[in-house]
């Protein structure tokens, strides 16, 4: 596992919103429900010099909408979505996040996400380094879809 460093601003994401109160199976939903209609945010998400999305979000956060740890970890809100320009507004039925600015610890998911998820609490645990929020999922457009988990360590 090859753990990196980074520090990122704030910034935004738009996506469909749901919760582990939605049950069993409630993400691959919203992504699938994204998908469907990524057309009607296509125009505010930020690209790269080809035109290619800078990222996809698996925005993660509490109940409180603080960003932080989820219940257990495994109770809380997620956003499937796309990060957007600041001040976009989102469009009808879609929610906006603006992930507070931090520093983060992440981690490519080459196998599973549980098999990376315990291995990095594992790390932080060992090496007396606790979690400042939630867990965020960055797909990466420019990589085919490679994901990376992004573990704050520090709020900014």
């Amino acid at each position: 596992m090859d753990i990196k460093h980074c520090v990122k601003e704030s910034f935004s994401v738009i996506g469909k919103e749901g919760s582990t109160n939605d049950g069993e199976g409630f993400i691959p939903k919203l992504w699938e429900n994204a998908n469907a209609h990524y057309h009607e945010i296509e125009a505010f998400v930020k690209k790269d010099a080809n035109g290619i999305p800078i990222g996809f979000w698996g925005a993660m956060s509490d109940f409180s909408r603080q960003f932080c740890v989820w219940e257990d970890f495994s109770k809380g809100l997620y956003l499937a979505g796309a990060e957007v320009y600041d001040g976009t507004e989102p469009p009808a039925e879609w929610k906006k996040w603006i992930i507070p600015a931090s520093e983060f610890l992440y981690v490519k998911v080459e196998n599973s996400y549980n098999e990376i998820f315990s291995a990095m609490t594992a790390y932080l645990k060992t090496n007396n380094i606790e979690l400042a929020g939630a867990v965020q999922d960055f797909i990466s457009p420019q990589e085919h879809g490679q994901s990376y988990l992004y573990f704050p360590i520090k709020r900014l």
